[in-house]
């Protein structure tokens, strides 16, 4: 959808942190990235098939260990800002089930290409009592300067869950955001709803390619 989304797909290791499970609700925002990050990385590093940019353990991997653990209908809600209260019900479940799969696109791309890169973890600011927090992280790579990697998470009733990820300094959310919008203004909720839809047909018939659009 933009040229920013790219760079999502690029720098793989965006989509490390998100595995934030329930059973760990009581560990902290800073101490679940980093465990789970290295998680991810491991597998990335050591599944064969994944290596080999087997398709369908890739999408395993990404519905086992990140999918239970973003708050989906929050980020669809973020991301809609204004027009989510116009929507329906209805098209609410749709809207958040096609960002759903357009993400799920995005996540596995980044996961095939993981290689070398390590994390950096930076100090979180945060209290006991806050519910909103930022992971900050800066990804390192054998060549060329670290990029800044941070998360946005809230925490519910299931514990701590990703609801948006910062790379670059730009917000997916707020990326994300201004398409929505646009599309939006030419077709109404069910102009955008269709317009994920076409595009996640074309993910899914041709999987490795990326999941955003300039």
């Amino acid at each position: 959808m933009t040229t920013l989304l790219k760079r999502l797909v690029a720098y793989p290791v965006a989509v490390i942190a998100l595995q934030l499970g329930t059973a760990w609700a009581q560990e902290a925002p800073d101490a679940l990235v980093k465990r789970v990050s290295e998680e991810i990385l491991a597998i990335a590093k050591t599944d064969k098939q994944v290596q080999a940019g087997n398709q369908e353990r890739i999408m395993e991997v990404v519905r086992a260990k990140i999918l239970p653990h973003i708050n989906f209908q929050r980020m669809t809600q973020l991301t809609a800002g204004r027009y989510w209260r116009e929507a329906t019900p209805e098209q609410q479940q749709a809207l958040t089930n096609e960002f759903r799969t357009l993400l799920v696109y995005t996540y596995a791309g980044a996961v095939a290409q993981i290689r070398n890169q390590t994390l950096e973890f930076k100090p979180m600011r945060a209290t006991p009592d806050d519910t909103e927090v930022e992971v900050r992280t800066a990804v390192i790579q054998s060549r060329g300067d670290p990029i800044q990697l941070n998360y946005r998470l809230e925490k519910g009733p299931n514990g701590w869950k990703i609801v948006d990820v910062n790379i670059l300094g730009a917000w997916l959310v707020q990326t994300y955001r201004n398409s929505f919008a646009a599309e939006i203004q030419k077709g109404g909720i069910d102009g955008l709803i269709k317009a994920l839809n076409e595009r996640n047909k074309q993910l899914s018939a041709d999987p490795a390619k990326p999941a955003a659009k300039s």
